[in-house]
């Protein structure tokens, strides 16, 4: 599976029996899934079976889904309810208070449909539970369309991201480069500073090597080096191997952040300095793009 950015649209439509359906989808970043699912009221029942479809198919992300659903007259027919009792209720009220107030005449069946709950279309549990194989192919079509336009970011992300780690590896290679020559230069000032100070060379040999020795130490960084190269081939591997790697890619992003930052703190020197801003310039581009990943 590729690369897949977190962001995306999909839109699906079916119909069977009567029953038609339309799904959308929407999905922006976040670091976990969560998903928001509007259904008909009569059909809220159904919001479980959705969250999971789109759990089988999404690991991250915001989602958003909006189902909307149409019964044909046959259906609306079956699903007609009317509350007697409340209908029976509402007239014997109307009637009283038309008496007491002096007005003359009776109610036609119409006002029935002017009373609030007495006539209402109602599906029956059963019915939601045949609605619901229409809902979940419409649900299925919208998720696809999702997936693809997700893949198509996606593979503008991975050619974004890969452009940047060539870019950190051509700093990289000049940091390893220019690494011995910075103990070199530390050794010519100190030993210019001991000739300016009146010392004889051959006397602070021994001060000099021990000094350039602790000079060394604090200066190497080759172990830094070997890990920010194991984390872009690391790197690498995620993009090409695809699935769900943005938290793993993010996760990586920050490694590389805090070894770059002990080459620059470790260097001392002004041209590696340079190249260290650059790895970091770059790598903070690269977290912004790895944190549209799914």
């Amino acid at each position: 599976m590729s690369i897949q950015s977190m962001t995306g649209h999909g839109r699906g439509q079916a119909a069977r029996g009567g029953i038609s359906a339309e799904v959308e989808v929407n999905s922006v970043n976040r670091k976990q899934l969560d998903c928001s699912v509007s259904l008909p009221p009569v059909l809220g029942a159904l919001a479980p079976r959705v969250e999971e479809d789109i759990r089988g198919v999404l690991s991250r992300g915001r989602v958003g889904v909006t189902v909307g659903v149409q019964w044909s007259a046959a259906w609306r027919r079956k699903s007609l309810r009317v509350d007697e009792d409340l209908a029976e209720a509402c007239v014997h009220a109307l009637r009283k208070t038309a008496r007491r107030i002096g007005l003359r005449g009776d109610f036609s069946p119409d006002v029935l449909l002017q009373l609030p709950e007495v006539v209402r279309f109602e599906p029956a549990a059963r019915e939601a539970d045949q609605a619901w194989p229409v809902i979940r192919e419409a649900l299925r079509l919208a998720l696809g369309g999702l997936v693809r336009m997700r893949g198509r970011e996606g593979a503008v992300l991975r050619r974004d991201i890969e452009k940047r780690l060539k870019s950190m590896e051509a700093d990289l290679s000049a940091v390893r480069a220019r690494a011995p020559e910075v103990v070199k230069q530390y050794r010519a000032k100190l030993a210019a500073r001991l000739r300016d100070a009146g010392f004889d060379k051959e006397a602070a040999d021994e001060r000099v090597l021990r000094e350039l020795a602790l000079f060394a130490d604090r200066a190497d960084i080759a172990e830094e080096l070997t890990r920010l190269a194991s984390h872009i081939g690391q790197a690498r591997r995620m993009l090409r191997d695809g699935g769900a790697a943005g938290r793993s890619l993010d996760f990586l992003a920050q490694e590389m952040l805090r070894e770059a930052a002990t080459i620059g703190s470790k260097a001392n020197d002004a041209a590696i300095a340079r190249r260290v801003v650059n790895l970091k310039a770059e790598l903070e581009r690269l977290r912004e793009q790895v944190q549209n990943i799914e």
